[in-house]
């Protein structure tokens, strides 16, 4: 590939996150015209460096007259789909594609996605590290750490490179408007899905930005849709959707709130993981305190449980997902029981982030949904002092104000969904409930001030808020090394936490 190969293209970047940014540099390389907009203008940093490669930059209101004279869209995937911009590039039917789809044509690599409701992190992640074990060059990207688009051309054919995709990226993994003018294979029309495809589990997530759970399960089903027989599908046979794809052979989702029907085969080779017994095909189960696998009719022990350094039946889960997800890219079992004896999990995860005397904190900033702070909960035996609120993604709280009524002894509630959660609690209290008392806080500094002043020995106190961070921060990052900061004061020995006014 040359540096001009887009030199006939005028390219519109909707976003400027990382991968806007990442797109507009390597396609100005490339020799596009490239205008990118945004609503806040960047720092001045990433301006300089936009600027050095001829990108123009327009700030402001998003408005389909920013189409005039442009070839092609390339989308961030956190900007909605419903914008009027993006809308009415579809009706002009213009190309939109995003970071990482065209990473994804140009990859020459194996390339290996994984996507789920949860655990996607940690999977990805543990996948990584198994491969690395194993002497692969590996590349771990996607909905983690960096964009890979830049790196493209450092990337063999024989490297593996391991991706978490999201709904919101996997919504343009399907079928485009062909983009004619673009060199080959960035001219490819068709979907496109990874030669190894992991959906860990669907369970209703970011409804505040899919219109249903049709619409979300579709998206997800992208991972699949394009495969060859020549490739591997990895699917929890222990999920409701996904187990009856596997049987059935055919992913099925419903016409709903406007979605059409989708369905088609499964072409892949599938392989499965689950807590129960594998009576057929490949894939991994649980069987007493073992991890087994069996692939290619070879049947192995991975590891003992009392061997894995994560807490919880979802990171168990995880773990069974990522053994046979690196079995179908070829890691050794030596790597794989390595790799999951010295992971200890990826920041703001069951993070435990300090000890004071004797109350064990712990950052679960992840758990962006109710159902993420129900494995939180699930994870401790010790009493929980609950530090939940945050944004609702309009989800169901139902089956987190019970396992709360089972396992917390008191709920401090900050933010946005403080109102949500003391409704979820009052309104389903059990007779025999172990919740003492649910305490609003006006925030995240408070909530923590508050819990050093309660918290007694003996005791966790889970950050884990079912909510999202946007009401008071940039993301659950954000968020969670904002709570590592807050713990830390007080391991200093200031018991009452600065709120630095985020």
């Amino acid at each position: 590939m040359t540096h001009t190969d887009f030199a006939s293209q005028t390219i519109l970047i909707i976003g400027l996150a990382r991968e806007g940014q990442a797109a507009a540099k390597w396609l100005a390389a490339r020799g596009a015209r490239v205008l990118a907009s945004d609503l806040r203008k960047p720092s001045q940093q990433v301006l300089e460096a936009l600027s050095d490669l001829g990108v123009h930059l327009i700030v402001g209101p998003q408005t389909p007259s920013l189409l005039q004279g442009v070839d092609a869209v390339v989308a961030s995937p956190g900007v909605p789909q419903d914008i009027p911009l993006l809308q009415a590039a579809r009706t002009q039917q213009l190309p939109i594609t995003t970071e990482p789809r065209l990473f994804a044509q140009g990859c020459p690599a194996p390339l290996i996605g994984i996507t789920g409701s949860s655990g996607k992190t940690t999977t990805t992640t543990l996948v990584a590290r198994m491969l690395q074990t194993a002497g692969y060059r590996t590349w771990l990207g996607g909905n983690i750490g960096e964009p890979l688009l830049p790196r493209l051309a450092e990337i063999r054919r024989e490297d593996r490179v391991v991706m978490e995709l999201s709904s919101f990226q996997l919504l343009y993994w399907d079928s485009m408007t062909p983009w004619q003018a673009a060199p080959p294979p960035w001219n490819a029309s068709q979907g496109l899905s990874p030669h190894i495809a992991a959906i860990l589990n669907l369970t209703p997530n970011h409804l505040d930005r899919h219109p249903s759970m049709a619409h979300y399960a579709a998206a997800k089903a992208n991972i699949l849709a394009f495969q060859s027989r020549h490739d591997w599908a990895i699917l929890n046979r222990e999920d409701a959707l996904t187990r009856t794809w596997l049987t059935s052979g055919h992913v099925h989702i419903p016409a709903d709130q406007g979605q059409p029907e989708r369905r088609f085969p499964i072409t892949a080779q599938t392989a499965s993981f689950g807590f129960s017994p594998l009576h057929q095909g490949d894939g991994a189960w649980l069987e007493g305190d073992r991890v087994m696998l069996r692939w290619q009719g070879i049947t192995s022990q991975i590891i003992r449980t009392q061997h894995i350094a994560l807490r919880g039946r979802h990171n168990l889960a995880n773990i069974l997902a990522a053994t046979t997800i690196a079995a179908a890219a070829g890691a050794s079992i030596e790597a794989m029981q390595e790799a999951i004896r010295t992971f200890r999990g990826v920041p703001h995860r069951l993070e435990e982030v300090a000890r004071i005397h004797d109350v064990l904190w712990v950052n679960d900033s992840i758990a962006t949904a109710p159902e993420r702070a129900l494995a939180a909960l699930r994870s401790f035996h010790e009493p929980i002092i609950l530090l939940a609120g945050g944004r609702d993604k309009h989800l169901p709280w139902d089956d987190w104000a019970r396992e709360v009524h089972q396992r917390v002894k008191i709920v401090l509630a900050f933010g946005e969904a403080t109102p949500i959660i003391e409704r979820a609690l009052t309104s389903s209290r059990p007779a025999h409930s172990q919740l003492q008392t649910i305490l609003p806080v006006p925030d995240l500094p408070a909530a923590v001030e508050m819990a050093a002043q309660i918290a007694l020995p003996g005791d966790v106190v889970l950050l884990s808020p079912g909510g999202t961070s946007f009401d008071a921060y940039a993301n659950f990052a954000e968020r969670g090394q904002h709570f590592r900061e807050l713990v830390q004061q007080l391991q200093r020995g200031n018991t009452t936490p600065e709120n630095d006014s985020r």
